[in-house]
């Protein structure tokens, strides 16, 4: 038995000290100070040493709390029944050793059915619904008395006022609100362009959104819920398991997650976390983890709880995408329209399984707003495919001197030349009279790239080569390399069998569409979406030269700036010039049916649904280019679905678009044939 010392009290009163002060920032002013994961961190050495040295543990614990106090500003509720936080674990060790307990305290290893589901990342809420009527409705605050918030939620288009059925004299229904990716995105775009305070993460914008004293505020924030849990229920109406209660809640008309599944032996569940860990960056909320719950209320009455959480469930916690760690200094690129971006050089990090050593900063008025320095503790961040970036600057001591301002540059840090913004925008860009040799480079990249003329084998670092050997200075040039194969095979790492594998790449990319092809000679502003748009619109090449700025503008997409950069670059002599020698190299496309109208659009009207992984380009992007082509992009699949789009790890609804006869389409016939499936699915209406 280890000894109690003065300085094992010291420092488990510390420990109290920080994740206290950090539940204020976390509960009351919604502004996280570290991630999630350090919290756990800090949180589990306190339970350790209050489980070493049960004399250390006080009723005031942070280990002994469920949530965070009551804002004075809202009355006070106290709910019916306790609402409980959960446990976590962050392995399958410690899941198993969940389970064992389970067994353990159950006396039986056989016949125990989990149910699990996605771990949202939002508020506690408790509704009380009497005689079908939404009464009252709570934060889950300190675990036994909340605070009101009837007013908010009734601003929630997924709440129902009255429940529908056969209902219980009274009930009390748990769940989560949580904002969508995609609302959440919205209103930071909103607060920036207003100049206003950004949330970190969907979850404290869901907890502000929630406790505005202005329930009009509420309403502009389009927050959602998914119900998970019961408290207090009337005799007679609670059903014998977890997962049937879901089904009634469906009936009554309540929103619960589509995600969950009910299992009958636990390592089924832990399969199930690594498919939802895998798909975590599909979903349009975020998740954290899963929470595991044995099913039948039978069972989770004989289990019980403890002081702050259930014993028959458990949440397994997700690794982090959110990380801290040092600038150790900030540098400018230029990318191929002209664009200066900071990016921050950092102490290298594990982020969600990538070891991270750079971070965008967007550009220099987000450097600003977020007040990075070099030197500074950041939160760096790494959701799915998206490159990494810093999220804010950790709270330094007040002792502590912080580095000076990084300025904007005047100059060009690559070519010397002007560098100004234009009025309106945000962005630095390079005005030198040469074009900057980075833009060049960044542009070849980009024309080359799988997403564009898809010239397979020719990789950034071939293309830096190729550049610095002076093969190629522009787009035309790579069709020119036939005629240097002497000297290409000499360079050291090529050789004749990846030089022919390379000049063969490069003349099937001859054969492109004439939206890849648009895509590929980086007009600003014009992605993939806007140069579909683009080409379904004019049909040809001729139509896009020939259009002025208001036929420009009435294309989907394309809004009065984008026409002026379109407009700037086709009147280039040089762009002009490009043009005519790319098409002189034979580079051709099919010409695509063109429409002049909304109605007109090739996908007008269809139902169109996004599942799995796209390796080519976002779910974003993806969206945006479908709806550019008139399509409707729908989260569920049901006969009506005209296709599906089935990236990678695409789950339940491929399976059911199989089981309806719906049409599935993978990444590579969506972005490589994208009219072959325009047609087929034109020709099934």
């Amino acid at each position: 038995m280890f000894e109690l010392t003065d300085q094992i009290k010291s420092e488990a009163a510390e420990l109290r000290k920080v994740l206290d002060a950090h539940n204020h920032s976390y509960y009351k002013l919604n502004n996280p100070t570290i991630p999630d994961a350090e919290y756990d961190d800090l949180f589990r050495q306190l339970q350790s040493l209050e489980s070493q040295f049960p004399e250390l543990l006080t009723p005031d614990s942070p280990t002994q709390r469920v949530g965070g106090p009551v804002l004075e500003a809202f009355s006070k509720v106290e709910h019916l029944q306790p609402m409980l936080s959960l446990g976590n674990v962050f392995s399958d060790e410690e899941a198993e050793a969940f389970e064992s307990r389970v067994c353990q305290r159950l006396g039986r290893s056989e016949g125990i059915a989990y149910f699990a589901e996605p771990k949202l990342d939002g508020l506690a809420i408790s509704l009380l619904y009497r005689e079908g009527k939404l009464e009252r409705a709570a934060t889950r605050g300190d675990g036994r008395v909340g605070e009101d918030v009837t007013v908010q939620i009734r601003t929630i288009k997924d709440i129902p006022y009255t429940l529908r059925g056969r209902v219980p004299p009274l009930v009390e229904v748990r769940g989560e609100v949580f904002m969508s990716l995609d609302a959440f995105e919205a209103m930071n775009q909103k607060a920036r362009a207003a100049n206003e305070k950004v949330f970190a993460n969907p979850r404290n914008a869901a907890a502000g959104s929630l406790r505005q004293l202005d329930p009009k505020v509420t309403a502009q924030r389009k927050l959602s819920m998914y119900c998970h849990g019961i408290g207090e229920i009337s005799e007679g109406f609670l059903p014998e398991g977890y997962g049937a209660l879901l089904t009634v809640f469906k009936a009554w008309g309540l929103p619960v997650c589509p995600e969950g599944k009910c299992f009958d032996r636990f390592s089924e569940c832990l399969v199930y976390c690594q498919t939802l860990l895998e798909r975590r960056h599909e979903l349009e909320y975020e998740i954290d983890g899963i929470v595991y719950k044995v099913d039948r209320f039978a069972d989770q009455g004989i289990l019980g709880a403890v002081s702050r959480a259930p014993r028959w469930a458990i949440a397994h916690k997700f690794p982090p995408v959110e990380v801290t760690t040092s600038v150790q200094g900030i540098d400018v690129q230029v990318g191929r329209t002209g664009a200066l971006t900071p990016v921050a050089r950092l102490e290298p990090v594990n982020v969600a399984g990538v070891v991270v050593t750079n971070a965008t900063l967007h550009n220099f008025q987000e450097l600003e707003a977020k007040d990075v320095r070099i030197g500074d503790r950041v939160v760096v961040r790494r959701a799915g495919d998206v490159i990494p970036e810093v999220v804010r600057v950790v709270p330094a001591e007040k002792s502590t001197e912080r580095a000076a301002v990084f300025q904007e540059p005047d100059i060009c840090p690559v070519c010397g030349g002007r560098v100004v913004r234009a009025p309106g925008e945000v962005v630095l860009r390079c005005e030198g009279q040469l074009r900057c040799p980075a833009q060049r480079k960044e542009g070849l990249k980009h024309f080359s790239a799988r997403r564009a003329m898809n010239i397979e084998g020719l990789g950034d670092k071939l293309v830096e080569m190729l550049i610095e050997r002076g093969f190629i200075k522009s787009p035309v040039d790579l069709f020119t390399l036939h005629d240097r194969r002497s000297e290409l095979i000499k360079i050291k790492g090529l050789g004749a069998k990846s030089v022919d594998k390379l000049l063969d790449a490069i003349e099937r990319s001859k054969q492109t569409t004439l939206a890849r092809f648009l895509f590929a000679l980086g007009i600003r502003e014009v992605g993939e979406a806007t140069a579909a748009n683009l080409a379904v619109f004019f049909g040809d090449l001729d139509g896009l030269k020939a259009a002025d700025h208001q036929t420009l503008i009435t294309v989907p997409d394309v809004g009065p700036i984008v026409a002026v950069h379109i407009r700037n670059w086709l009147a280039d002599e040089k762009n002009q010039a490009l043009l005519d020698a790319l098409q002189a190299q034979g580079v051709v496309w099919p010409v695509v049916e063109k429409t002049d109208t909304k109605e007109d659009l090739p996908l007008a009207g269809m139902a169109i649904v996004l599942t799995g992984s796209l390796s080519s380009m976002t779910r974003d992007e993806a969206k945006a280019l479908l709806m550019g082509l008139g399509a409707r992009v729908t989260g569920s699949v049901s006969k009506r679905t005209a296709c599906v789009i089935a990236g990678e790890k695409a789950g339940s609804k491929r399976a059911n678009a199989e089981a309806l006869g719906v049409a599935v389409y993978d990444e590579s016939a969506f972005t490589g044939g994208i009219s072959a499936i325009i047609e087929q699915l034109k020709h099934k209406s």
